[in-house]
This record gives structure tokens, C-alpha cells and sequence, in this order.
């Protein structure tokens, strides 16, 4: 097999890092309802015979803060993210957390759920406990 072009390979390879990049930022910040901007925070689902067991990557942010509610066979998952009040004056080096409003809606199984929430590890685990 001959070598590849190193225009073609780079120029190739440039391509598929934006398209990556643009994938990202589409997964990452949608539209809210309000007409605002809204983040997503990445999530593991997993399930067991009893129940659904959901961890949401919310570094910093209070369960009791994050707001989760079944809409039809959708779990919505909403809350903000804020600088605390002692940072909001502070010269920004870098900020890779995302801030402000975030919502993350996940398409549930048919049935009933009892929800319930914890904090673990930098995460909120909701737990819906699956009933008759």
C-alpha cells in the first residue's frame, strides 16, 4: 500500500477534528425552551432488575439544587452551575466546567419510578426504583 499524501492526511485529519469539535459543542449546549442557552452534563445509565440508576457528572452542584422530574416517559434533569460568590470577581485562567443553566432529558422504559437522589464521587446518582 503506497504512502499517504502528508497534504491530504493532515488536511483529512483537520477536517475530522472539527467535525469532532462541532459534534461536541451540539451535545453539550442546546437550546432551552426559553429561547436561553442550556448545557448538557454527560451521564451513565445502568439497570437492574429493581431499578434505573442514573449518574450525572455535576461537579460542585447540590443535589438538592438539580431539579429531576418525569415528563411522560422522559426523566428531565435541570439545575445551574455557579461560580461561588467568593470567585465571581476572579481573573479566569481557564474554565472547562460549563456554568450557568443545564438541562439533560433522558427517554425512560415504559412503567413507574420513585425517584430519589444522592451525591457520589462529583456525581448526582438518581435513583428510580421501578414499581408495579
Amino acid at each position: 500500500m503506497p504512502p499517504k499524501d502528508p497534504f491530504n492526511w493532515m488536511l483529512s485529519e483537520a477536517i475530522e477534528s472539527l467535525t469532532r469539535a462541532e459534534r461536541l459543542q451540539k451535545r453539550i449546549f442546546t437550546v432551552e425552551r426559553g429561547g436561553g442557552h442550556a448545557w448538557e452534563p454527560p451521564i451513565d445509565v445502568l439497570e437492574t432488575e429493581r431499578e434505573l440508576l442514573i449518574f450525572v457528572a455535576l461537579p460542585g452542584v447540590d443535589p438538592d439544587e438539580v431539579v429531576a422530574a418525569i415528563d411522560g416517559d422522559t426523566l428531565v434533569i435541570t439545575g445551574q452551575r455557579v461560580l461561588p460568590p467568593e470567585l465571581q470577581d476572579a481573573q479566569i485562567r481557564r474554565l472547562e466546567l460549563p456554568q450557568g443553566q443545564f438541562e439533560r432529558r433522558i427517554a425512560l422504559p415504559a412503567g413507574r419510578y420513585a425517584v430519589s437522589r444522592h451525591a457520589w464521587k462529583g456525581c448526582v446518582v438518581l435513583r428510580l426504583a421501578k414499581s408495579a
